[in-house]
């Protein structure tokens, strides 16, 4: 078995995850944290290889971990425990692997004969493993598309996900003063939410929710975030209507003070205003309406939406149904994960499907 990597070094995007420490699961993955055009896709190799048989190789290699958070796994140590791991079970497999090996020509006939920089390959079994285009600087390319283009199988259109979103200018000018705020709010967009922290960027929107709902997010949708998830605004707000306490100050109870203070520039007491107008501010409280002008693309993206078209591929064993031997498996097919682990099980997950197959 033969494992071909064009970069230098395997493992380079489960070196940078997880900021150095690889969010390699999570506890609760299921359909449910999938994209795709299929959702029904995922279901079989998801089922058949889970977060518990994972852990149970993380174990298995005496490598210490722990929960953060919504069931997200990391190593105590580093990502390196996780590509050392994978590294000694492909060994133990008999694997053989060959860095700086660049494809130049794949072609079939009975084989698949694939032209590299190091020489020739002949192969029955073609597995396709070299994900998406996000983050170029560490090796991305569109190779796993050209090569499902070239055995004329169908594609999703690609799209950056888990990726910050940016505003036009204007907008940005009018937000300036509030970049740099993190705050925990509910992030609204077509049928999708989620509640995590958001910050304000110089550029636009980021932080775990905006990068959950950017997924989501399509040019010229609006986004509503609730500032205050926690609380009925109009309700507050009502509350207090009668006392001399400023809005700004009433808000910095529940907000970050700079963010208050700047959202509502021109804070009064309560009792000044009219109750029209608190309805109004609580509207901005509860469903704060922003729409994004972008994303900051595949440079940021932490995974690439879209791919190779799940009705071209057996759920069981990701071989391609037209082209005998040919596998996709991976960040290349269309199937996205949220934030949280949830891409590199499926990644473990398609994998062993088309390994059993293989």
């Amino acid at each position: 078995m033969l494992l071909i990597e064009h970069a230098d070094r395997v493992g380079k995007k489960i070196e940078i995850s997880g900021g150095g420490r690889c969010n390699f699961t999570n506890l609760y993955a299921n359909p449910q944290n999938y994209l795709s055009a299929n959702p029904h896709f995922c279901k079989s190799a998801l089922a058949r290889y889970t977060p518990q048989d994972f852990i149970a190789l993380v174990e298995k290699h005496r490598i210490a971990y722990h929960e953060k958070k919504l069931g997200q796994l990391f190593c105590d140590g580093s990502s390196q425990e996780i590509i050392k791991m994978l590294l000694a079970e492909g060994q133990a497999a008999g694997v053989e692997i060959r860095t700086n090996c660049a494809v130049r020509k794949v072609e079939k006939g009975a084989t698949f004969l694939l032209e590299t920089n190091q020489g020739k390959f002949e192969c029955e079994a073609l597995v396709i493993a070299t994900g998406g285009l996000s983050i170029p600087k560490i090796g991305a390319t569109d190779f796993g598309y050209r090569i499902a283009r070239q055995f004329g199988l169908r594609l999703q259109a690609t799209r950056p996900a888990l990726v910050p979103l940016t505003f036009a200018a204007e907008k940005l000018v009018e937000l300036k003063a509030l970049s740099g705020v993190s705050l925990d709010a509910l992030v609204r967009c077509n049928e999708a939410a989620f509640r995590e922290n958001i910050l304000l960027t110089h550029r636009g929107l980021s932080g775990p929710a905006i990068l959950q709902i950017s997924s989501y997010w399509k040019p010229g949708a609006t986004l509503s975030i609730n500032l205050l998830p926690e609380t009925e605004a109009r309700e507050m707000l009502l509350a207090n209507h009668k006392t001399d306490i400023h809005l700004a100050n009433l808000l910095s109870d529940y907000l970050p003070r700079r963010f208050a203070r700047e959202l509502f520039a021109d804070s009064k007491p309560l009792k000044r205003y009219t109750t029209s107008e608190l309805e109004v501010i609580a509207q901005t409280l509860n469903h704060w309406q922003l729409q994004p002008d972008g994303t900051e693309g595949y440079r940021k993206a932490e995974v690439t939406a879209g791919g190779v078209d799940t009705d071209e591929l057996s759920s069981k064993t990701m071989a391609a149904k037209r082209v005998a031997g040919l596998y996709f498996i991976g960040e290349v097919v269309d199937v996205t994960g949220q934030l949280g682990g949830y891409n590199f099980q499926w990644a473990w997950a398609s994998g062993y499907a088309a390994g059993q197959s293989v």
